[in-house]
């Protein structure tokens, strides 16, 4: 495929920065998103997701839409749109079907249609392009080819991007594939790995999260163990960490699009094969259970302590992950409802969050750092750099009573220069 234009269907996290990427590479690219005031904010130079510099929203090459029409200018289609799951922790196939739903309007005889959307293993096959076909009234096959390259953006992440993460690639046949992988050879830097199929492809993408999803689940488990026998989980992995080969995870709240979401995608496909999966879903347990285990340890050490009239605790930080304002599947918000199970006056900020959105989205309001009132707790939930960077000063003003509890969930303060008359709680 020698004269090659490009468009990317949806423009969140994932797939600004891939159309932007080619974009660089003097590819054409239509990047199209049906929210058109995230088209707009792009088009005037802002990226609410922070992953890419405004001065690359201008590039000659780069054709913002939220016109599907103009994906009839595309021959090699990338699909980024977000893969949830629903209240029961199922697959929520919805926007990748909508995706293709509308794609299939506009595709032509010779196109490529690439999903880099999280699935179970056969999606692509099964899900997509029945849809496809029916609304094209083309053939698959013969008429257009289909390919699946797994995501692996890392929000936040300024050392691992689009271009220098290894890019899984596979097609339907052998010559889509070979021009999936020469495609994405032009943008990604650190090369290519030519999965043996399509369902290789998608089975790489959910192990890899999962594996993350189990590994952290056993330091959190370790953790509530470590917590009941009175030891200091960060002592421990100190220790062990100094082994070779010892893998070093932390205990934490696990949330996002991917680490918390993909393990369920996985368990599905294997019931549908009548295989009932044990070991990926007692890791989501235990790491589901987190954010309601540290609001219950604040509650049982500010019982021990004492307070005065209603209690208030005060948690730093909403978002799933420091230094980015994505608040999809945070587990802060697991925190912040238990404790207010118990009565406690809850206040929440965040320097990235956007209020609105979190509002929209859990019910619960975030109050600008400067509104905070003065605790008897404070959680330290999200490790964001200007915490950071601050140390124990950041509480400055933010604590109240003779003993303050601070529960330092992401191990963010020095233990040894903690103030005398706080209690310090690590994970």
């Amino acid at each position: 495929m020698q004269d090659i234009t490009i468009s990317v269907i949806g423009l969140g996290y994932v797939g600004l920065p891939v159309a932007v990427a080619f974009a660089r590479a003097q590819t054409r690219v239509i990047a199209f998103d049906i929210d058109t005031a995230r088209v707009t904010e792009l088009r005037e130079g802002h990226d609410r997701t922070r992953e890419v510099d405004p001065s690359d929203l201008g590039l000659s090459d780069l054709h913002l839409s939220d016109d599907p029409a103009d994906l009839k200018q595309a021959n090699f289609h990338i699909v980024t749109v977000p893969t949830p799951i629903d209240a029961n922790n199922r697959p929520d196939l919805s926007p990748l079907v909508s995706a293709s739903r509308m794609l299939g309007k506009y595709l032509s005889k010779g196109d490529i249609v690439v999903y880099e959307s999280t699935v179970y293993p056969g999606a692509t096959e099964e899900v997509c392009v029945p849809v496809l076909e029916e609304v094209s009234g083309l053939k698959f096959g013969s008429d257009f080819t289909v390919g699946y390259s797994p995501e692996r953006i890392n929000p936040g992440d300024l050392v691992h991007r689009f271009e220098t993460i290894v890019k899984v690639v596979s097609g339907s046949d052998e010559r889509t594939a070979e021009i999936v992988a020469q495609t994405y050879e032009r943008v990604v830097t650190a090369g290519v790995h030519r999965a043996a199929n399509l369902q290789v492809a998608e089975a790489a993408k959910v192990l890899e999260n999962t594996q993350r999803d189990l590994n952290i689940a056993l330091i959190n488990e370790m953790a509530l163990i470590f917590d009941r026998l009175d030891v200091d989980t960060r002592d421990v992995l100190a220790a062990a960490q100094t082994k070779w080969n010892f893998l070093p995870f932390k205990p934490g709240l696990v949330g996002g699009h991917c680490i918390g979401v993909d393990p369920y995608y996985m368990a599905y496909r294997a019931e549908q094969v009548d295989y009932h999966p044990e070991v990926l879903l007692a890791g989501r347990r235990v790491n589901n259970s987190m954010g309601k285990y540290v609001a219950n340890r604040i509650v049982r050490n500010m019982m021990r302590r004492g307070w005065d009239g209603v209690p208030r605790v005060t948690i730093l930080g909403a978002t799933f992950k420091p230094d980015v304002p994505d608040i999809r599947n945070t587990r802060v918000v697991d925190i912040a409802a238990e404790l207010a199970n118990f009565g406690i006056d809850v206040q929440i900020t965040d320097p990235l969050a956007d209020p609105a959105v979190f509002s929209h989205e859990y019910g619960l309001t975030l109050t600008s750092f400067e509104a905070l009132k003065p605790a008897d707790a404070v959680v330290m939930a999200v490790a964001h750099e200007s915490y950071r960077d601050k140390g124990w000063s950041v509480l400055d003003g933010l604590l109240r009573g003779d003993a303050p509890i601070v529960a330092d969930v992401q191990d963010m303060f020095d233990r040894d220069s903690k103030p005398d008359d706080i209690a310090l709680w690590r994970l």
